[in-house]
């Protein structure tokens, strides 16, 4: 029983970080359910990305907002804001990605979670 508590804390989650990038308009926003994959990190990732580093650091500040309203959480760890090219959010069980477009694909973090199952979302 707690771990479906968990399960639904992590897709709820997920859901508010969905909403705060939407509401600031990321690009090919897609959430990877990582809770069948043995060696995963994390339930979830979600991951977008956005053209400039001033909407990347709104994304991230609106994915904080978000999560903080509606459950009350803050990061545990976040990277990248100096630099705004790839700005990781950490909630333990959700990690946020949020990439200037070229690192997305440089990078290829769907890729390398190819197990994973994929679901996207369109911006709002």
């Amino acid at each position: 029983m707690v771990k479906n508590k968990n399960v639904n804390l992590s897709t709820n989650l997920s859901e508010a970080i969905i909403h705060g990038i939407q509401e600031i308009k990321g690009n090919d926003i897609v959430r990877l359910d990582l809770r069948n994959i043995h060696s995963s990190v994390a339930d979830y990732f979600v991951i977008c990305h956005a053209e400039s580093s001033t909407q990347i650091k709104a994304i991230a500040d609106s994915v904080e907002k978000e999560v903080f309203k509606a459950l009350g959480q803050e990061p545990y760890k976040k990277e990248g804001l100096q630099h705004a090219e790839w700005i990781l959010l950490d909630y333990f069980d959700v990690v946020v990605h949020i990439f200037r477009t070229d690192k997305r694909a440089y990078y290829g973090i769907e890729d390398l979670w190819g197990d994973a199952e994929f679901e996207y979302y369109k911006s709002a």
